[in-house]
C-alpha cells in the first residue's frame, strides 16, 4: 500500500498531501591532497568519492578560510567537519580539534562515528556533564579530538584554561554542529561563549578555522557570523541523494460527539499520533513520533502499547519514550535500540530532532506543529536517511497556528525558514560573560571590540564596576569578585538549579526538571510520566528542590494554570496605525501558578479544576504591545472588551512562531480592557526569558505580516465563539474566559486595515 493510500483510509480527503521527488546524487574525487591514511578510511567506510557540496565545504577549510554548510538533512554535513578533524590530526600530531553540539546525545553520536574511521593516532574524547573523572582527566591529557557542548565550555574548559593550555595553543579546527539551534536567549549566550573560546585559543597563540552545519538555518553566513564575529563562507546547494518523501497535513479526525455550542469536537493530536503509531509499528513500519512536551511523549508511548497489546503482544516492548530528564544510562540504552531496530516506535521530544544517526526510519509523526519551519524540516528530514521512500505526517493540534498552517500549508512549503533571531549584545548576558572573560585573564582595550558595540560593552563594564566585580587598571579591566564569575551566566534556564524528582517511600530518583518548569509540571497533584509508568506528585518541596511522587494509574494528565501581570518600564519605539499604537520595550512580568485543571488523555475533556497556593516570580523582559482608544472601541462597537483583547492575545502568541525562530512556549501576554500604565485596552506579548531574547521586538518589525495572519486565522475557524483552534489557550490562568473571537477578529482587522 502507498503512503498515500494509507493517508486516505484513515484520514479521508480532510488532508494536504505533498510529494518531494527522489533527488540523484552527483559525485565529486575525494581530492588527491587528503591525507592518504584518511582516504584509506574513508574507503574502509564505503566512501569512494564525495558530493560535490562535500568537496566544496572541505577545500574551503584546507585553503583557511571558514565554513558554514546550509544543505539539507542526511545531506552528509558530518563529513564536512570530520574530514578536516581527521586531516588536521593526521597532518601535525600536536594539532587539536573541538566539536561542539547543543545536546549531549548528537555529541556522543560524533565521539562513536568519529572512531569508526579506525585512523591511528586520533584519539576522542566525549567531555560532559555524563562523563567521570576518569573520562575527563583523560580529554584533558591524552584527546586531540574533545566533544563537547557549551555549558562545558562555559563552566568547565574556559574557567581552566590554564590547565588545557597545551590544547588550546594547538586547536586548529573547531566545529560546531546544528548552529540553527543558537537562537534567542540560549543562542545569545552561546554567541559569547564562542567568542570567549576564540579569545582563549589567541591568548595561547592559535587561530582556529571554524566550520559550522545546519539543515536549517536562514542567511547561514550572516547567523554564523553573529555567532563568532568572524567572516564565513556559505555552502548551501545540496548535491546529495535522497529519497521520496510524502508530506502530509492534517487535523485529527472528527469524534461524534458534539461541543456545547454543536460543534463537532475533534480527537486530541497525542490520541491520533498514539493510533497512527501503533499502526504502523503493526505493519513493522520504523517510525518516529515527534510531541511537544515530556508528558506528551509518555502518552503516546503508552497509548500505543495498549492499543497492541489487544493483537500484537510482541510489539509492546518495541515501543518506548525519549526525552530529556532521562538518566544518562537510560538514554544511552534506547538510542542503540534505535540504531539496532529493537525498538520500531518511538515518542519523542525534540531531544531526537538533531542529527543523532538512526538510520532506517520510514516514517516520522509530528504531533502538532513543532513551532518553527526549521524544526519541521529537521522533523520530517529524520525519516528516509537511507534513501529509501518515507512518510512525514503532522497532525495538527488544538492551537491557532497549526490549524492555520492545515488549511495554508504555502506557509510551510513556498516559504523559507525563520530568522534566527538571537541579540549577544542584550545588557543581561554581556555582564555575565564580560565578568566570565576578565575572571580567565583580563579584558584589555583591544578585547572589547570581540564582544560586539563598544557603547554597550562599556555600559556592561561599567555595571560590573559599580557593583565591585570589576576594577579598572592601566592594562585593562580585572575581576575582582568574591565568588565564581561563570556562575552569573546560566546558558539554558533561570540560574537555578533543577529539581529532582524522587519516589516516595524508596528515595529512588527518576529524573530531573528545569528549575522553570517545576511549578507548572511538578507541583502537588500533578501526573508525572517516566518511561511509561506514571506517578502523582506528593509533595513539592521548593527550598530543597524536590518534587517527591508516588507510582499511580491514573488515565488523566493535568495542565497547570497561571496569572500574569505586567508593568511598563520603558518604551524604545512606537508606530501609530490609525488609532492603534504599537510599541516595543521592556517590562516586568509577575507570573504566579494558581492553579491546575484534570484532562482526560484520550479526549482531553476536563474532569477537575483545582487550586494551588505558589510564590510568583517576576522577570525583567523585552515585549511588544498595542492599545486602542476609547473611541475606537466604541466605533467597532466593541461590547466585551476584555473579551477581544483577551482572545487577540492569546491568537497572536499562537502565529508569532510562524515568523520568528522561537516556540509558542518561549513568549507569553497580557491583556486588560484598561491597563493601569495605559489607561486604555491594551494587548502584551513579551519573551518568556529574563532580558529578552529578541522576539518581541522582531515580532514589532514584522508586525503588519504577523497580525494579519492572526486575524485571517481567527476568521477562517469554523466556531461560532472561539475555540483551541482560533482563541483559545491550553495555559490560560483565566479558563479562556472571557473571550469574544468575533471583537477580536473586528479589531485585527482594523489594525491592519491602517497599517
Amino acid at each position: 500500500m502507498s503512503w498515500e493510500s494509507l493517508l486516505h483510509n484513515r484520514f479521508g480527503d480532510d488532508l494536504d498531501v505533498r510529494r518531494l521527488p527522489e533527488r540523484l546524487p552527483q559525485t565529486a574525487p575525494i581530492p588527491d591532497w587528503l591525507d592518504p591514511e584518511l582516504a584509506s578510511a574513508l574507503t574502509r567506510l564505503g566512501i569512494g568519492h564525495l558530493w560535490p557540496h562535500q568537496l566544496e565545504a572541505i577545500t574551503h577549510v584546507h585553503e583557511r578560510k571558514n565554513v558554514v554548510i546550509a544543505t539539507g538533512t542526511a545531506s552528509g554535513k558530518s563529513l564536512c567537519y570530520q574530514i578536516p578533524i581527521a586531516q588536521a590530526v593526521l597532518t601535525d600530531s600536536k594539532a587539536r580539534a573541538l566539536y561542539i553540539a547543543p545536546t549531549k546525545a548528537l555529541a556522543r553520536d560524533q565521539v562513536r562515528a568519529i572512531e569508526a574511521f579506525g585512523i591511528r593516532g586520533l584519539h576522542i574524547s566525549a567531555f560532559d556533564g555524563d562523563s567521570d573523572s576518569m573520562e575527563r582527566a583523560y580529554a584533558r591529557d591524552h584527546a586531540n579530538v574533545i566533544v563537547t557542548n557549551p555549558d562545558m565550555l562555559h563552566h568547565s574548559l574556559l574557567p581552566s584554561h590554564a590547565r588545557w593550555a597545551n590544547y588550546f595553543r594547538h586547536l586548529e579546527v573547531i566545529a560546531v554542529d546544528e548552529c540553527h539551534m543558537y537562537r534567542g536567549m540560549f543562542g545569545a549566550h552561546v554567541a559569547n561563549v564562542l567568542k570567549r573560546v576564540l579569545r582563549v585559543a589567541s591568548h595561547y597563540g592559535s587561530h582556529p578555522i571554524v566550520v559550522m552545519a545546519s539543515a536549517t538555518v536562514s542567511a547561514p553566513a550572516q547567523h554564523v557570523q553573529m555567532l563568532t564575529g568572524l567572516d564565513f563562507r556559505a555552502v548551501d546547494q545540496d548535491t546529495s541523494p535522497r529519497g521520496a518523501i510524502t508530506i502530509a497535513l492534517t487535523l485529527p479526525q472528527e469524534t461524534l460527539g458534539k461541543d456545547i455550542e454543536g460543534e463537532s469536537i475533534r480527537r486530541s493530536a497525542i490520541a491520533e499520533s498514539a493510533d497512527v503509531l501503533s499502526d504502523l509499528v503493526s505493519e513493522n513500519t520504523r517510525t518516529m513520533v515527534f510531541v511537544r512536551s515530556r508528558k506528551a511523549a509518555e502518552t503516546v508511548a503508552t497509548i500505543a502499547r495498549d492499543n497492541l497489546s489487544e493483537k500484537f503482544p510482541e510489539l509492546c516492548a518495541r515501543v518506548t519514550s525519549y526525552r530529556a530528564g532521562y538518566l544518562p544510562e537510560e538514554r544511552r540504552r534506547i538510542e542503540q535500540q534505535l540504531r539496532s531496530g529493537e525498538v520500531l516506535g518511538v515518542a519523542t521530544t525534540n531531544a531526537l530532532e538533531l542529527g543523532v544517526d538512526i538510520s532506517g526510519l520510514d516514517a516520522t509523526i509530528l504531533s502538532g506543529w513543532p513551532g518553527t519551519r526549521a524544526s519541521f524540516w529537521q522533523q520530517v528530514g529524520r525519516a528516509g536517511r537511507q534513501q529509501q521512500s518515507a512518510l512525514a505526517l503532522m497532525i495538527a493540534s488544538d492551537n491557532p497556528l497549526d490549524h492555520y498552517l492545515v488549511h495554508h500549508p504555502e506557509s510551510i512549503f513556498d516559504q523559507p525558514v525563520e530568522a534566527a533571531v538571537c541579540d549577544p549584545s542584550n545588557a543581561n548576558i554581556l555582564y555575565s560573560h564580560l565578568a566570565a572573560a576578565a575572571s580567565e585573564f583580563h579584558l584589555s582595550q583591544d578585547d572589547l571590540s570581540i564582544f560586539g558595540e563598544q557603547s554597550k560593552v562599556m555600559i556592561a563594564l561599567d555595571e560590573l564596576i559599580r557593583n565591585g566585580l570589576m576594577r579598572k587598571r592601566a592594562t585593562g579591566w580585572f575581576w575582582t569578585g568574591t565568588s565564581r564569575a561563570h556562575d552569573l551566566a546560566d546558558l539554558r534556564g533561570s540560574g537555578r538549579a533543577p529539581y529532582q524528582i524522587v519516589e516516595s517511600g524508596t528515595g529512588r530518583l527518576l529524573g530531573t526538571i528545569d528549575a522553570d518548569a517545576a511549578f507548572r509540571q511538578v507541583h502537588e497533584g500533578a501526573v508525572y510520566t517516566h518511561l511509561g509508568e506514571t506517578y502523582l506528585v506528593d509533595q513539592l518541596d521548593i527550598d530543597n528542590g524536590v518534587a517527591l511522587v508516588t507510582q499511580s494509574d491514573v488515565d488523566f494528565t493535568t495542565y497547570a494554570r497561571e496569572v500574569t501581570t505586567v508593568e511598563i518600564v520603558e518604551s524604545i519605539e512606537s508606530k501609530v496605525w490609525g488609532p492603534f499604537r504599537l510599541t516595543k520595550g521592556s517590562v516586568d512580568v509577575t507570573e504566579r501558578v494558581i492553579g491546575f485543571q484534570k484532562r482526560r488523555n484520550l479526549t482531553g475533556q476536563i474532569i477537575g479544576d483545582e487550586s494551588l497556593d505558589l510564590p510568583p516570580l517576576t522577570l525583567r523582559t523585552e515585549s511588544v504591545w498595542w492599545t486602542m482608544p476609547i473611541d475606537t472601541v466604541n466605533e467597532l462597537q466593541i461590547g466585551d472588551v476584555a473579551g477581544c483583547v483577551h482572545a487577540a492575545e492569546h491568537a497572536a502568541i499562537g502565529m508569532l512562531p510562524l515568523y520568528t525562530l522561537c516556540d509558542r512556549a518561549d513568549i507569553g501576554g497580557v491583556s486588560m480592557a484598561e491597563h493601569p500604565d495605559t489607561g486604555v485596552p491594551t494587548v502584551f506579548i513579551y519573551d518568556g526569558y529574563a532580558g529578552g531574547a529578541g522576539f518581541s521586538h522582531h515580532g514589532f518589525d514584522i508586525a503588519e505580516q504577523w497580525l494579519s495572519a492572526t486575524q485571517l486565522a481567527i476568521n477562517e475557524c469554523r466556531c461560532t465563539h472561539g475555540c483551541p483552534a482560533c482563541v483559545q489557550s491550553p495555559k490560560c490562568g483565566n479558563n479562556n474566559h472571557p473571550l469574544d473571537k468575533l471583537a477580536a477578529h473586528r479589531m485585527l482587522a482594523s489594525m491592519t486595515s491602517h497599517s
